[in-house]
């Protein structure tokens, strides 16, 4: 199998279709949000319960708590209200301001709204990095 160098878990890792899908967003999160890598971190292990889980892509803020989680999906997953519903149980443990779930080929963006009769809305674009702090 083919590897490919993660630059956020800094080593190599199999090149399997999810995985493309997570490095090139990363790409995305770099270049075009201008994320800084130190404040990025992929594959992070946390838990629900009981239930262990893996965050794809968790991208921190200024202060250090949880800003965004990813959850990636391989490019014939379709992003459907299961991969948004398991993005938002992880959500549950991470209080994050940003869920996006993608497949490379069709990516959503929801910000939290702190509105408890609405609390996520669907994003038209992407703020940077910067714009996500306030």
């Amino acid at each position: 199998m083919n590897k490919v160098w993660d630059p956020l878990r800094k080593k190599m890792v199999s090149l399997t279709p999810e995985e493309k899908v997570r490095q090139w967003f990363i790409g995305v999160l770099r270049d075009t949000l201008r994320v800084p890598a130190h404040m990025m971190m992929s594959e992070v292990s946390m838990r629900f319960g009981e239930k262990p889980f893996r965050a794809d892509i968790l991208v921190y803020g200024r202060d250090t708590s949880p800003l965004m989680v990813v959850e990636c999906k391989r490019e014939d997953v379709e992003m459907s209200r299961e991969v948004l519903e398991q993005a938002l149980k992880y959500n549950l443990v991470l209080g994050a301001r940003f869920i996006v779930i993608t497949n490379g080929n069709k990516t959503f963006g929801f910000r939290n709204t702190g509105d408890e009769a609405s609390p996520f809305e669907q994003l038209k674009s992407f703020p940077d990095w910067e714009a996500m702090q306030v």
